[in-house]
């Protein structure tokens, strides 16, 4: 992997990947690291950070990590490769079972529920980064990410976006708010999965982050808070319509 992606994906998983409390290590290594895979923070066909590495992020034994990477090998998810460019890898998404696979996947979310969630916290984010400031090193990172997403393919759109909203709300200063973004995030991802991708409506929404970033590193709360609200919204109608 090229020094670079890979300093982009490290950085990709800062706001998913963190200490797991004394008592649940394997539990919530384990979600954690499902989050990464169905966000696509690694994306299939790619490597997951070195044992050494994710251990030392989660704060887990690697005996307990490795429990948590044979779970995810027996579920298809991942596959451990030996030798000199061997490692844990994300294996590919497929689309077995189609659009009835795609109805079976959504039938038991509760759409309203996660867009509104959402929205809460991407306002709330926005809003606090906003309010206490970023200084120079946390506004080169938000630029970063967004410049990433221009002129990205559209394949890797998705994930970039998501790298880019994960960036926004682990800068707010509130751990509990970036986990609980980084678990809504990976339904919204299943939700988006499940519609098009839209050339015209990506244009609007790359408008919509160019002018939050800028209001987020500006101080402008206010306008901060109302172009989330706007860029949530948009995704909301897209998802209702063709999912409702």
């Amino acid at each position: 992997m090229p020094e670079e992606a890979g300093g982009e994906m490290r950085d990709g998983l800062t706001p998913v990947l963190r200490p797991v409390r004394a008592g649940n290590g394997f539990e919530e290594a384990l979600e954690q690291i499902l989050q990464v895979v169905r966000l696509g923070l690694v994306p299939g066909g790619e490597r997951l950070p070195a044992e050494r590495e994710l251990a030392e992020r989660l704060g887990i034994s690697r005996v307990t990590l490795r429990e948590v990477l044979k779970v995810l090998q027996d579920q298809g998810l991942v596959e451990s490769r030996r030798g000199r460019y061997g490692g844990t890898f994300v294996l590919p998404r497929t689309d077995a079972g189609g659009e009835d696979e795609l109805r079976r996947r959504i039938a038991e979310i509760d759409i309203e529920d996660v867009l509104r969630f959402r929205e809460v916290l991407e306002v709330g984010a926005a809003g606090l980064c906003a309010v206490h400031g970023l200084d120079d090193k946390q506004a080169r990172r938000l630029r970063e990410a967004l410049a990433r997403t221009q002129d990205a393919p559209l394949a890797d759109y998705r994930r970039l976006d998501t790298l880019l909203h994960l960036t926004l709300a682990e800068l707010c200063g509130s751990p509990t708010l970036t986990a609980q973004y980084a678990a809504v995030r990976a339904t919204v991802n299943d939700l988006l999965d499940c519609i098009p991708l839209l050339v015209r409506n990506l244009e609007h929404s790359q408008r919509q982050h160019t002018a939050l970033v800028e209001a987020v590193i500006e101080g402008d709360a206010d306008q901060a808070r109302e172009i989330t609200r706007e860029h949530c919204a948009g995704t909301a109608a897209l998802l209702r319509g063709f999912l409702g």
